[in-house]
């Protein structure tokens, strides 16, 4: 519960315009913290701003920026300090997948954008909080990964390899600036009902393979995580109770990774064919 633990905090939420990013953004500022949320989409952005309610003098902020890009994530930082006077967080959100399908059909310009925007994306964000984070006498650092980071996403191409680079990196910051008390951790969602999400069809295989494969689904209304699930752990690691927590990741899965990743196998099949599927070269190629 918000008791204003965050006052004054300065905190940088990239992706913070929609989904997962804004319930962060929301949870922080509830509890007090001085938020800018950054994204592509500006509408998107005043939207979240217009609807979150901080508290205990927290307020919400934004500003345009693209994670791939450094002179964007160079001047978010710069703008969250100027919001708040110091940056004691930044969760590292911004992210997302794309070129659904096994690796053979992989295309170059999708995977390596993919690993752009997760890795480079986080990468620059800890290049440039670092420094200020250091200069405000130590802060937290939340990357967002994903289960599919460390567990068999069939047909995920570069996401599972982007958010497997994801916990690489917060683990090796970890250990580079714990001395300047700098901690740097990973949060690994499973299915949460996000925009992200939506392809999903509820009446599918794919969904019944996230239920069947979630020990949790049958306690929950949904079966699924929500955004709020994901913001609270979030808030716990930008927050002084988490101070001697860092270089791990942590689940907000409903169990999931106790059992298997969800097969997509049927979605993807439809369009390529089991030849292709197998590894065969596609009809085109």
């Amino acid at each position: 519960m918000a008791d204003g633990a965050l006052r004054g905090y300065g905190v940088l939420v990239t992706g913070g315009g929609t989904g997962i990013g804004r319930a962060c953004a929301e949870a922080l500022a509830v509890d007090g913290a001085v938020v800018t949320i950054c994204g592509r989409t500006e509408s998107s952005l005043t939207d979240a701003v217009d609807a979150i309610r901080p508290g205990y003098g927290g307020s919400v902020h934004h500003v345009v920026a693209d994670v791939t890009s450094e002179d964007d994530v160079r001047a978010a930082v710069a703008a969250t300090v100027a919001n708040a006077g110091s940056l004691r967080g930044v969760v590292a959100n911004a992210g997302g997948g794309g070129g659904l399908g096994p690796y053979n059909v992989q295309d170059l310009g999708q995977f390596e954008a993919v690993l752009r925007l997760n890795v480079v994306g986080t990468m620059l964000c800890v290049k440039h909080s670092v420094p200020e984070m250091v200069a405000s006498g130590g802060g937290s650092f939340v990357g967002m990964s994903s289960i599919a980071g460390h567990q068999n996403h069939l047909h995920f191409g570069a996401y599972t390899v982007a958010k497997a680079g994801i916990e690489a990196m917060m683990r090796n910051a970890a250990d580079e600036f714990g001395r300047s008390n700098v901690r740097f951790n990973a949060i690994r969602p499973g299915f949460i009902a996000t925009e992200m999400m939506e392809f999903v069809s509820r009446d599918g295989e794919v969904f019944a393979s996230y239920l069947r494969n979630t020990p949790l689904a049958p306690a929950s209304d949904t079966g699924v995580g929500e955004p709020s699930d994901v913001a609270a752990l979030a808030r716990f690691l930008i927050g002084p109770e988490s101070r001697w927590i860092t270089g791990t990741a942590i689940n907000v899965d409903g169990g999931q990774a106790l059992r298997s990743g969800p097969d997509f196998s049927s979605f993807i099949a439809a369009s390529l064919g089991d030849d292709v599927m197998a590894g065969n070269r596609p009809a085109d190629d």
